[in-house]
């Protein structure tokens, strides 16, 4: 209980400084999350893609995209979304949904894709949400001969 009443002394007698920071912080999460692009979730998404409204970028490595993806969505790994943004273009007139594990290195591939003008807004809760609300996840085929693996290893050494 000591604690408390010393925190709550704190707040008392410092009330301009508590102030201020609780403004920094709420300052800082609205700053944050508009560089970022807007959240859709999962049930959102898919109105949008059944109305072809929007178009779903998956920005996971490739072993994670092989494993599941949403059906339809482009790869393009974290590392290549600013190489690759001439192909997005193409897609202006859409929203550039963007998708990863969690929801988290989106927001990077969204900041860069924001300043090329582009509508862009981020999977909410990425990947995890997406199996959790049980929609549809497609599975990519692993390359079956040598050489289609050496294949897909030097695009892979490509873009990065």
């Amino acid at each position: 209980m000591e604690i408390f009443d010393r925190l709550f002394d704190f707040i008392v007698n410092r009330w301009q400084l508590v102030g201020a920071f609780a403004a920094l912080l709420v300052a800082l999460f609205y700053v944050e999350g508009r560089r970022a692009g807007r959240k859709v979730g999962p049930q959102e998404a898919v109105q949008l893609l059944n109305h072809d409204e929007a178009i779903i970028v998956d920005v996971r490595e490739r072993k994670e995209f092989r494993e599941g993806h949403i059906k339809g969505a482009l790869h393009m790994p974290l590392a290549s979304v600013a190489e690759n943004k001439r192909e997005l273009q193409k897609h202006s007139d859409k929203l550039i949904i963007l998708a990863d594990k969690s929801g988290q290195h989106a927001a990077m591939a969204g900041k860069q894709l924001q300043k090329e003008g582009l509508n862009v807004a981020r999977l909410a809760g990425g990947m995890m949400d997406w199996r959790a609300a049980n929609l549809p996840v497609a599975k990519e085929e692993k390359p079956e001969s040598k050489k289609e693996i050496k294949k897909e290893a030097r695009k892979d050494a490509k873009k990065k």
